[in-house]
């Protein structure tokens, strides 16, 4: 009676990924384009800031070697500081960028939407607040706790 029990565990295990295969191409072509068209904007958006953080960084890099003459370790501190936030903007909106693009990414390959790592669709709410989810919401509390 123990082989029959796994069986149907079995073919239920195989047959979700084949339901949420035949889901995943439910989304319309207008629906797709939507997305990619919302994605794009926010990739294109993004660029602009870095770019804009980008341009500030050089500034802070010019003042820095041009007016350095008769600083103390305070205002050097105070400038070196200014410097690494300003990288770490820039760096935290190229990581942002390279989300967007992994979603667009997604999407061309009919993943987007759902969860890499269980298969089960990422909730619109989630998608909406954060279009570049990979993971639905369980999957993504699980790898914040660890």
């Amino acid at each position: 009676m123990v082989k029959p029990a796994e069986s149907k565990t079995a073919s239920r295990t195989a047959a979700k990924p084949a339901a949420a295969a035949a889901k995943k191409g439910d989304r319309s072509a207008a629906e797709t384009e939507k997305i990619r068209v919302a994605l794009t904007a926010r990739r294109d958006e993004l660029q602009e800031e870095y770019d804009h953080t980008l341009v500030e960084l050089a500034e802070l890099q010019r003042e820095r070697l041009t007016d350095s003459a008769g600083d103390d370790q305070a205002d050097t501190g105070t400038k070196t500081f200014e410097r690494e936030q300003e990288i770490t903007l820039a760096n935290n909106i190229l990581e942002r960028i390279t989300q967007v693009e992994r979603a667009l990414e997604r999407l061309d390959e009919g993943s987007y939407g759902w969860c890499e790592r269980c298969g089960n669709p990422i909730p619109v709410e989630r998608l909406a607040a954060f279009p570049s989810a990979t993971l639905c919401v369980t999957c993504k509390a699980l790898e914040e706790r660890r």
